[in-house]
């Protein structure tokens, strides 16, 4: 019996060949088995602590002041020194640096506040994925798979479209 069906399967698909380039076959799904891919994604892991940060008084030297102290004493030691009005520029624009950080010397520590930190930093995290499924069919007595990106419940059906290139007669 088992070959009279394989007979009749293997004669209709030869003599719809000479008709029709595809053919559409129901097989019965015997079996099907997810396929599975390692992935790797960045987990981020954020990490905050509370810190103390130094409020700063006490001088109340004003840093435009300074600077322009500064910039005035550079300028004329500029001018005297250089003996043009390039090293007058030269030394306003270094004594208004000089002025303004001597300016905000002296300052102290007068208390402290709390403040909330936080970093993030990134792990590899390693995770599996379904990439499809390995369905297992019967087709003429004889047992093959295909790749399916869902799901095919065994017991149920697949339609296969067959395309025959060729047909070869003895």
């Amino acid at each position: 019996m088992k070959k009279f069906l394989i007979a009749g399967v293997m004669t209709s698909v030869m003599s719809t060949a000479a008709y029709a380039d595809n053919i559409r076959i129901t097989v019965p799904v015997i079996d099907s088995q997810p396929k599975y891919v390692t992935k790797t994604v960045q987990q981020p892991t954020q990490q905050c602590n509370v810190v103390e940060v130094p409020i700063y008084g006490g001088n109340n030297g004003n840093a435009g002041e300074g600077a322009l102290g500064g910039m005035i004493i550079g300028g004329v030691l500029g001018k005297v020194l250089g003996g043009n009005d390039k090293g007058a520029a030269a030394g306003a624009i270094l004594g208004g640096v000089v002025g303004a950080n001597n300016s905000q010397k002296g300052k102290q520590i007068i208390g402290y506040r709390q403040e909330q930190r936080c970093t993030t930093s990134y792990t590899n995290q390693q995770i599996q994925e379904t990439a499809g499924y390995t369905v297992t069919y019967e087709l003429a007595g004889q047992r093959h798979t295909t790749h399916s990106h869902r799901y095919v419940n065994p017991g149920s059906t697949l339609t296969l479209r067959l395309k025959v290139t060729s047909v070869f007669a003895n």
